[in-house]
């Protein structure tokens, strides 16, 4: 569904136009999403959030009592999680960890993190002993494990496979966990390994994918005669953009990772879904300020652009959209108003990249519309160009709040 929840497009309609562009978060439909995707997952399946995805701290801490810790990949995610939800469990993943960064999360008491090569791990237990020398500090092992390309058909981003950036070689599995085991890094636990391989991948490809990883750390521990506690299969659960009804089948996830837990007693499973959690519940809400023909197809040109709302343009796609028409024109020019049936949607910036959606049944759309980008909660405003151009920033509005926030943070107040 891409058009707005009811108090999303009651908001819309009652914000001036000066107000536009601007983001708005259903904090209700984000709590119902979440609590459907817990009651999916069976015990010993951990959820955490990849804060990544959309890290507004009103997001977070809605999010708190569903998840069973964060994910985060820099000392500022780090801070910034860590104030919005204090007191909860952090997992510090991504690759280039600086030393400040390692020892800002040990002094802040991550006892989690997501090793990505020997180099970091040496870096890792070298700071360890020196900032926690009374905590074990608990490691799971990021490993780019080999898949078969039918595991990754799907995949709209794969992060494993082939040669990337992320996670060690599985050429430098034994000589990672010998440096865990053989008393050279005292201050660390091996606790697991972690295989974050790809993304946009539907139910049966994810569980293909978790299977895999799973029967591989399951056979390296086996090896060293070791316990395997956790293995951490990443997200990268599939939204589709082109078919926003068609969801990520959690229950269908989720009891086939009850078969795998079944399989391997004693194992903890984690996964780390951001954009699927998210997405659903943002909107970015604009005005279209003018039509126009060029070619023989017609273009809105609204307020805002992907400076703003970046999605469409890293990702290739047409954002799914909806159109609140407005029948007042406080103007004394006359409305122009698109004539044939489809327009495509561009925002403000001197770039023909700049496209929102393209070739929109909108027949009749005129200036002074208004239109609401559904699938807006993740990625969208925190990995967008803001200042191209210097656009004024958008508005942000979080409908639903709730008074009692849990786990301790700041109480939020009304809407």
């Amino acid at each position: 569904m891409t058009a707005p929840t009811p108090s999303v497009r009651d908001r819309i309609q009652a914000l001036p136009a000066t107000e536009l562009p601007a983001y708005l978060y259903d904090l209700a439909a984000l709590r119902e999403h979440a609590a459907s995707v817990r009651a999916a997952l069976p015990e010993r399946v951990e959820l955490y959030y990849a804060a990544k995805a959309n890290p507004e701290p009103e997001i977070v801490a809605a999010l708190g009592p569903y998840v069973d810790g964060y994910e985060v990949s820099s000392g500022g995610e780090l801070a910034h999680v860590g104030k919005a939800v204090p007191g909860r469990p952090l997992a510090f993943g991504g690759p280039g960890k600086t030393p400040a960064e390692i020892t800002a999360a040990l002094e802040q008491g991550v006892t989690r993190f997501h090793v990505e090569s020997v180099h970091e791990l040496r870096v890792l237990a070298e700071l360890a002993t020196r900032t926690a020398p009374d905590t074990r500090v608990g490691v799971l092992l990021r490993f780019n494990l080999p898949l078969s390309t039918a595991s990754l058909a799907g995949s709209s981003l794969a992060m494993g496979g082939r040669p990337t950036p992320f996670g060690l070689d599985p050429a430098e599995a034994d000589a990672a966990v010998h440096l865990l085991t053989d008393g050279t890094c005292p201050r660390l636990e091996l606790r697991g390994v972690h295989a974050h391989l790809a993304s946009g991948l539907d139910a049966a490809e994810q569980l293909a994918v978790a299977e895999s990883v799973v029967a591989w750390a399951a056979a390296l521990a086996a090896r060293h005669r070791i316990r395997l506690a956790e293995v951490n299969v990443g997200g990268g659960m599939n939204v589709d953009y082109g078919a926003p009804e068609d969801r990520f089948d959690w229950v269908a996830y989720g009891a086939g990772l009850a078969r795998l837990t079944a399989a391997h007693p004693g194992l903890t499973l984690r996964i780390e879904p951001g954009r699927a959690l998210t997405a659903y519940c943002g909107w970015y809400a604009t005005e279209v300020l003018d039509i126009k023909r060029s070619h023989g197809e017609e273009f809105a040109v609204v307020r805002g652009g992907t400076h703003h709302l970046r999605t469409p343009a890293t990702k290739g796609h047409d954002q799914p959209c909806s159109v609140l028409p407005v029948d007042t024109w406080p103007h004394p020019w006359p409305r122009p108003a698109a004539g044939g049936g489809r327009v495509t949607l561009t925002g403000q910036l001197c770039t023909p990249k700049d496209l929102l959606a393209r070739h929109v049944p909108a027949a009749g759309l005129r200036a002074g519309d208004r239109v609401a980008f559904g699938l807006a909660g993740a990625y969208a405003w925190n990995i967008s160009h803001h200042d191209f151009l210097m656009h004024p920033r958008p508005g942000f509005h979080f409908l639903n709040r709730t008074a009692d926030v849990p786990f301790g943070a700041a109480a939020l107040g009304p809407a």
